[in-house]
């Protein structure tokens, strides 16, 4: 009992420490650290920590997924296969219904191939023929049916299985991607050989937000910046959120002057953004980015490579310029 209150209080701690919500994700890593229960979960968070990284609910959904949920890549596999596996069944059924309807042509052409010297027992044979025709008839309006409830299931469960998969790798609070799934896709990435570049988002002045206008104010500058970041960079790359206050574009085969170029209409785009307060009619300040750019070197993964970039934003805020490139 000793041992388990000392492990509560040091979760307990730990969660207060970051500034995390008691929610049963965080208690559930938090208390994996604390018991040292997976080597390499605190491995992760140790680098984290000694990284002076942001240990927020971000990071620590994705340490979940890598290292505690044990069902992921079951589901995640599921989520990626059942389609494929629906269709195909599908196809299999159409093919059995076009054979059916063929093999009744087939035993009906039969019917007039009868030998027409033995005239009792081609009548015999055609009677037999005629009801096994009116069965295999039946049994196909049957099939017919039941194809028919299977493909309004196949909708159903296409329908279901976006949903859920949107739910698995859509951060609902931007609406851009989860920092697993990022890491998910740097690993692909990679083992193609593709060239890598990320882009760094930070709101300098989101907390300055928050404490003078509240956190409705606050979730309205997130969900706008978001925006703005997917209108440009939605056909070039993947935007996923990192952190309470910043966000990271990851950009395949692009060299970091075009990413520096991708970065600077994302910040032109969300400087013309102005808001105004709809109780008082006070103008809100403009909001501020740093961006930072970064080239994924080889056996680097996302976490490496989200650091590179978000250094790259801090080094451009304390130069005073509105993004830097790590490296250059």
């Amino acid at each position: 009992m000793a041992v388990a209150q000392e492990k509560m209080t040091n979760v307990c701690l730990f969660l207060e420490r970051h500034a995390l919500p008691p929610s049963p994700l965080n208690y559930h890593v938090a208390y994996s650290y604390i018991s040292k229960a997976n080597p390499k979960l605190n491995n992760a968070i140790d680098q984290a920590i000694s990284g002076k990284a942001s240990i927020d609910s971000i990071l620590i959904e994705q340490l979940y997924f890598e290292f505690l949920n044990e069902g992921h890549t079951t589901q995640v596999a599921m989520i990626n296969n059942v389609n494929g596996v629906i269709d195909s069944l599908s196809r299999n059924a159409q093919s059995t219904e076009k054979q059916i309807v063929s093999f009744a042509g087939q035993v009906s052409e039969c019917m007039y191939s009868l030998d027409e010297h033995n005239i009792e027992q081609s009548k015999q044979a055609l009677d037999t023929l005629h009801t096994q025709s009116a069965t295999l008839l039946e049994q196909h309006k049957h099939f017919k049916h039941e194809i028919l409830k299977a493909k309004k299931l196949h909708e159903k469960t296409q329908k279901q299985l976006t949903q859920l998969r949107k739910q698995h790798i859509i951060d609902s609070q931007s609406g851009l991607y989860k920092r697993h799934y990022l890491t998910q896709q740097t690993q692909v990435w990679s083992k193609k050989d593709k060239s890598i570049c990320a882009i760094a988002v930070q709101i300098n002045n989101l907390e300055h937000f928050i404490d003078n206008f509240g956190d409705i104010i606050g979730e309205v500058i997130l969900n706008k910046v978001a925006k703005q970041i997917k209108k440009y960079v939605f056909q070039s790359g993947l935007p996923g959120r990192t952190t309470k206050d910043q966000f990271i574009v990851l950009l395949p085969d692009i060299d970091p002057e075009t990413a520096n170029v991708i970065a600077e209409k994302v910040r032109n785009g969300v400087e013309k953004l102005r808001f105004v307060s709809s109780k008082s009619g006070t103008k809100l300040p403009g909001i501020s980015l740093s961006l930072g750019i970064a080239q994924h070197q080889k056996n680097n993964d996302f976490n490496q490579l989200a650091k590179q970039a978000s250094h790259a934003a801090f080094k451009a805020r304390s130069l005073g310029q509105s993004s830097f490139t790590a490296g250059y």
